[in-house]
């Protein structure tokens, strides 16, 4: 073996971490899953406490209150949502 080829295996060695796929529970993209979960939950616990209300089976205040969490998290969604487009709108607008 040469040493150009021992520098090319030395080299992909070290690269090699950057390339394999993170576990499950790293990195950014599991944090957005976990954002998504608890939103879609939220969501869901506003949806059955209405449900409940008109049933007649929640108390009133507890509606209330599922119902403005339901409304601070689709605020921030909202929110999140308009920052993601602003940036990419940044991006596009940078000279290549």
């Amino acid at each position: 073996m040469d040493i150009g080829a021992l520098g090319a295996a030395q080299g992909y060695t070290a690269a090699r971490p950057a390339t394999e796929a993170r576990s499950a529970g790293t990195g950014p993209g599991s944090a957005a899953k976990e954002a998504a979960r608890d939103f879609a939950a939220t969501l869901e616990q506003g949806e059955a406490m209405a449900r409940a209300a008109m049933t007649g089976d929640a108390d009133p205040h507890a509606l209330v209150q599922a119902l403005a969490q339901s409304e601070l998290a689709v605020e921030t969604v909202v929110t999140v949502r308009d920052k993601v487009v602003e940036a990419y709108q940044e991006i596009l607008r940078m000279p290549v």
